[in-house]
């Protein structure tokens, strides 16, 4: 870390506003140094004046949470918590064009802890329809495409298929929207087994993963 960026840590550090809850406090802080420079554990606990275990323990859990993401070498930077209402926004559009032009449920899936979470689901007018409302969530446990996708199990330019692989009767394909090289959501078109004349990722996985392209480029 370089004296001017020490410096500036020290100007945000000594400006941030508090609340006198300290465990709340000392994790703002974390986000607002984070916001400006990616940092390691190390180099926040002595910008806070932390112990290594506590900075350590606060930055993970903020990780857990999606305000933090922690890349490949150790530094901690803005989560996709923090992109999700801009995403919800140009996937909307996308996802309406999906739906339309397959004429099957999409959904946009992040992860929250341990869960799924859906942000945006986009129905179309089928007697038997999937439906999984925003705001639904999901154990990462139980599987499923979507969860292949937010765990980074397949490539950004791949879709992964489940055939009854979460729940009997449906089937699903997915595609990983990318931020900074790593998964930040999934995009998924979940279809009944009875409307499937072959596999999903045959009939509908180039789609799903244009449309994952399109929201990652647009959230640049």
């Amino acid at each position: 870390m370089t004296a001017d960026a020490a410096g500036n840590l020290g100007v945000v550090a000594d400006e941030r506003q508090e609340s006198r809850v300290g465990v709340l406090d000392k994790s703002m802080a974390i986000v607002d140094l984070c916001e400006y420079n990616p940092l390691t554990a190390t180099e926040i606990g002595k910008a806070l004046n932390l112990s290594l275990p506590t900075a350590h323990r606060l930055a993970n859990a903020l990780a857990t949470h999606g305000l933090l993401q922690r890349s490949a070498d150790g530094r901690y930077h803005l989560g996709p918590r923090f992109l999700t209402t801009r995403m919800i926004e140009v996937a909307t559009p996308l996802l309406k064009e999906l739906s339309h032009r397959i004429s099957e449920t999409s959904m946009l899936w992040v992860v929250r802890g341990s869960q799924r979470v859906c942000s945006l689901e986009i129905n179309v007018h089928h007697e038997l329809q999937v439906s999984y409302p925003a705001g639904t969530s999901i154990p990462l446990a139980h599987g499923g495409s979507a969860t292949q996708a937010l765990n980074g199990d397949v490539g950004p330019e791949d879709w992964v298929e489940t055939i009854e692989g979460r729940a009997v009767g449906l089937t699903s394909v997915s595609a990983p929207v990318v931020a900074d090289g790593e998964p930040i959501a999934a995009v998924c078109v979940v279809v009944p087994l009875s409307r499937m004349q072959s596999s999903p990722g045959r009939m509908y996985g180039s789609e799903v993963v244009d449309c994952a392209h399109q929201i990652s480029a647009l959230l640049g």
